[in-house]
């Protein structure tokens, strides 16, 4: 079972419209909500392809309870710790043109008493899972250091750990050495002081990210692909051909995808070629995770 962990989750409101003007009163053509958030997203994806999941993290208010049935109803094994504050909203505005706008609210305040009932339910869940997923941002009210302190529980029962994140959270998660860490270029830059431009600057990032004790660090770099680095491999995967609609939530599904493939045992090559194209499968729909089988296969080939 994969254990993914979902600290700021939140509820993915999309919009379309013609054109967006800032300043001007924009009225949209169409609107929906649903579960979303990066952790979220992944399970999501491991839920179409049959893969058990149990989840946990926090959730409060409407929002919160649109996420858990929205879970549940995938057959995900939720053990959520319900909080006070209300779990946030990101709403993603789409133009006709395909440019992507997303407004991205903070969170709730989490309470220590609130984080203890958390690191309860995480710590039991571990027993049954072979992998865990720390994905996405952290919310106000608990340490920096959180995700390191989870990569060490779960390294201690034997759990493997994939680690997608940004900012200070990112940079403490890795100081704990997750199996897998998956950046994108700007996350790298933000690590490095340094923004990586070409693919050997790109692979010379990672290698101080593997410095830390990390196992591998697979970079994804949207329209050029996938990096993935090793103590003495790298390897490089184009980005797929697709009709993109919505790009949001694409690095989730390389890193469902990567979940599948270690589970299984793949090896670098053929786990690269499964997340571009499930990546470029998720691209070419409006639904974060949603992916559209027949698109995903024929894309593999």
């Amino acid at each position: 079972m994969i254990l993914t962990v979902s600290l700021n989750p939140a509820v993915d409101r999309t919009c379309r419209l013609k054109k967006l003007t800032p300043g001007e009163v924009n009225r949209m053509d169409e609107a929906e909500s649903v579960a979303g958030g990066k952790a979220v997203n992944v399970t999501k994806v491991l839920r179409q392809f049959h893969i058990p999941v149990a989840a946990v993290g926090f959730l409060g208010g409407a929002g919160g309870k649109l996420i858990e049935e929205a879970m549940e109803q995938l057959g995900v094994e939720c053990h959520f710790t319900r909080i006070a504050g209300d779990t946030r909203t990101s709403t993603n505005l789409l133009e006709e043109n395909g440019r992507v706008t997303e407004l991205l609210e903070p969170g709730p305040v989490v309470t220590q008493k609130e984080l203890g009932n958390f690191l309860n339910r995480f710590t039991g869940c571990l027993e049954s899972c072979k992998l865990a997923v720390l994905s996405g941002s952290l919310p106000a009210g608990v340490p920096g250091d959180l995700y390191g302190r989870l990569i060490e529980l779960c390294h201690m029962a034997g759990c493997r750990v994939i680690l997608d994140s940004s900012g200070d959270a990112l940079r403490a998660g890795i100081q704990a050495g997750p199996d897998i860490v998956k950046p994108n270029r700007r996350e790298l830059a933000d690590l490095t002081g340094k923004k990586p431009e070409s693919r050997g600057e790109v692979v010379e990032a990672a290698r101080q990210i593997l410095a830390a004790g990390v196992g591998r660090v697979v970079v994804s770099l949207g329209e050029e692909g996938l990096v993935w680095v090793e103590e003495e491999r790298v390897y490089y995967q184009r980005a797929l051909p697709a009709r993109a609609v919505n790009t949001v939530g694409c690095g989730d599904t390389v890193v469902a995808s990567l979940c599948m493939s270690e589970l299984a045992g793949e090896d670098a090559g053929t786990a690269l070629t499964k997340a571009a194209a499930l990546a470029a499968a998720n691209a070419s729909t409006r639904e974060n995770g949603c992916i559209p089988m027949e698109t995903y296969l024929n894309l593999l080939g």
